[in-house]
């Protein structure tokens, strides 16, 4: 079973228009209503993908029921199992228009009691669980080494965690060792500013830094350029075939999916970043976050080219 853990949850709006023009009143084609969050969206890619998950994190108010509502519709492979808060849970809105521009909204207060209520849930559920993945950002309230608590939980009960956050809450979990980060630009800069991570040499060396704080694998996007992935056993690169255009909101989601799915099934290096180089893509070519395209993903799979460097 794969775990993932939400625990700044939203309730996503997505608007379709022709043309995003700032200034002015647009017509929109498409509205859709979802249970957002990065955890969710990773747990729904991995029920695309045939795996069966456990979705978890914290909900409150009425957009938390309303999210606890849309996800009464999830695929029987994902099971969720959220805590209740007091607080309310936040909004996003995503507008699309070939590309994507995104509005989110501050997350709720946890109290400290929610929080601590929430630890001794979580750690029950890692006992049915094989890989963990924590995503998003931290609510207000929350500690900033919240998910420092998370992963020492899981590396205790022997689960493999990967951690896609950013920012003090990334830099706070980092000692505590979790199994894979996916850090973004900003935050390669941050460990490596003399670095240029424009050239593969520089994120290697970025990644080389992240890795001396304690990290097990560090696994940097190159957007259309695809992957490249620091790993306790070498280096590698993970390039897609061609581009594909769409909505790329999830892709990071659809990524960190597919290396939990290959972690599951003890697949090496090479085949997880294809996998998650092609559920990338077909995650793009989807409409909506969390969505996959499975015919993209399979036709891209075995067109990534994978070298070690």
């Amino acid at each position: 079973m794969i775990l993932t853990v939400t625990l700044n949850a939203a309730l996503d709006l997505t608007y379709v228009v022709d043309a995003l023009v700032p200034h002015r009143a647009h017509r929109v084609s498409t509205v859709v209503e979802k249970a957002g969050g990065k955890g969710l969206n990773v747990a729904r890619v991995l029920s695309h993908l045939g795996e069966k998950t456990v979705a978890t994190g914290l909900l409150g108010g009425r957009n938390g029921s309303r999210v606890a509502e849309l996800l009464g519709d999830s695929p029987a492979r994902m099971r969720t199992a959220f805590a209740t808060i007091a607080g309310e849970t936040r909004r996003t809105v995503v507008v699309v228009d070939g590309d994507a521009t995104g509005f989110w909204e501050p997350g709720p207060v946890v109290t400290e009691a929610e929080w601590s209520s929430f630890v001794g849930h979580y750690t029950a559920l890692l006992t049915i669980s094989r890989v963990a993945v924590l995503s998003g950002s931290l609510p207000a309230g929350l500690p900033v080494d919240a998910y420092a608590v998370l992963v020492t939980a899981a590396r205790a009960a022997g689960v493999r965690v990967v951690l896609d956050t950013s920012g003090p809450a990334l830099a706070a979990a980092l000692p505590a060792g979790p199994d894979l980060v996916k850090p973004n630009a900003e935050e390669l800069a941050e460990v490596a500013p003399d670095a240029d991570l424009s050239t593969v040499d520089g994120v290697l060396a970025a990644a080389s830094a992240l890795r001396g704080h304690g990290v097990g694998t560090v696994l940097a996007s190159r957007g259309p350029e695809g992957l490249i992935a620091l790993t306790p056993d070498g280096a590698f690169r993970a390039v897609p075939p061609h581009a594909v255009s769409g909505n790329p909101t999830g892709a990071g989601d659809a990524c960190v999916a597919a290396i939990a799915r290959a972690w599951r099934h003890r697949t090496p290096w090479p085949g997880a970043l294809r996998d998650a180089v092609a559920a990338s893509a077909a995650a793009v070519a989807a409409p909506q976050a969390g969505d996959l395209d499975t015919r993209t993903f399979l036709s891209l799979r075995h067109g990534v080219a994978v070298t070690e460097l």
